[in-house]
């Protein structure tokens, strides 16, 4: 949770990403979907939305009923912005694999591989991936306790992102008052603690260990370390507070902070965007917006605009204008506007 914060600070128009990978369904893991699908339907995603994740032991508690339950919450939001350019936007493809399958492929496209395996976490655990791209790979364990299949599958990774959990109970029940043995059984039935994962990178040796999904306490993070030290003395990066950049080559690995701007603001879809937003290989000379499904007259309740205030109450003359309250046939001329951007620039 917190990554559209994130994804918007950074300038990344929302509408491209197109793929998200789900390793569990706590909802801290996924809550950000419910954001993200409709307002990025809205501003330029007009195919569906492609969502990966783990069945469950039954099919209630797997990555599909999640997202058919989700779309159930959304309908008022759904039939509300479909007064709005949509097209398939609000759907969702999901892929669900098999949660105890070991390392299987859930995608493969573009020369990107991605695998997935089972990891102890509770009830039908999570599960890890690992991306291999063009000699190079990446694995992301998701939540779980230290696990031998992700030893197995991680051989030879140069990122090994793993969660983490600082395993010093005492001191953090002086710091917020939590009953020491709630803190240890949570860490011993769910987590890596920090020991751990030092072990783990020892055994897998990737070019680059990093953690996250802990509490950010900077004064504590001397204890992390020393833990991870205990089995590591490679590369190694706390992926805390949001949000690190990892530069990855075959020669060198480096890692920094982003340069976020205080304020995250949406990123416009400019016309060369608009292009992959669309699907679209060469520039047409006019681009028709997918057309409006339940035109706002049809929909809202009458009652409501009769108690609007009139705009000419508030406006000056000299800039009041005509309401738009119908939402006609939109075209955009791409070439005229990718030649004013030139311009501009």
């Amino acid at each position: 949770n917190g990554s559209v914060h994130n994804i918007l600070a950074m300038g990344l128009p929302p509408a491209l990403i197109n793929d998200i990978f789900i390793t569990h369904l706590h909802v801290d893991h996924y809550s950000d979907i419910s954001y993200m699908l409709p307002f990025t339907a809205s501003s330029g995603r007009y195919k569906p939305l492609r969502v990966t994740g783990p069945t469950g032991r039954i099919p209630e508690l797997g990555t599909q009923a999640m997202i058919d339950n989700m779309s159930k919450m959304l309908r008022w939001h759904f039939e509300e912005f479909d007064t709005l350019p949509i097209g398939d936007g609000f759907e969702v493809d999901v892929t669900e694999f098999d949660f105890r399958e070991e390392n299987g492929i859930c995608y493969e496209k573009n020369g990107v591989t991605v695998r997935h395996w089972p990891r102890s976490h509770g009830k039908d655990g999570a599960s890890a991936y690992r991306l291999d791209w063009n000699g190079l790979s990446f694995v992301w364990t998701g939540d779980g306790r230290p696990d031998k299949l992700t030893v197995k599958y991680s051989e030879g990774v140069d990122v090994f992102v793993t969660e983490v959990q600082n395993d010093i109970a005492n001191l953090m029940s002086m710091k917020t008052g939590y009953p020491p043995i709630i803190y240890n059984y949570i860490i011993d039935t769910h987590h890596t603690p920090h020991f751990a994962a030092g072990y783990l990178f020892k055994e897998i040796n990737p070019r680059v260990g990093m953690v996250t999904h802990l509490e950010h306490e900077p004064e504590l993070s001397g204890e992390i370390i020393a833990g991870i030290r205990t089995h590591w003395d490679g590369l190694f990066i706390i992926g805390a507070p949001d949000v690190r950049v990892i530069n990855v080559t075959k020669d060198a690995i480096w890692a920094r902070d982003a340069v976020l701007p205080e304020l995250g603001s949406i990123s416009q879809l400019s016309p060369d965007l608009m292009l992959k937003a669309f699907g679209l290989e060469e520039l047409p000379d006019v681009l028709e917006f997918p057309p409006v499904k339940i035109p706002r007259e049809e929909q809202q309740i009458p009652y409501l605009r009769e108690i609007e205030i009139d705009s000419q109450t508030y406006n000056p003359k000299d800039v009041d204008r005509e309401l738009v309250t119908e939402l006609p046939p939109i075209r955009i001329d791409l070439k005229a506007m990718m030649a004013a951007k030139q311009q501009q620039e």
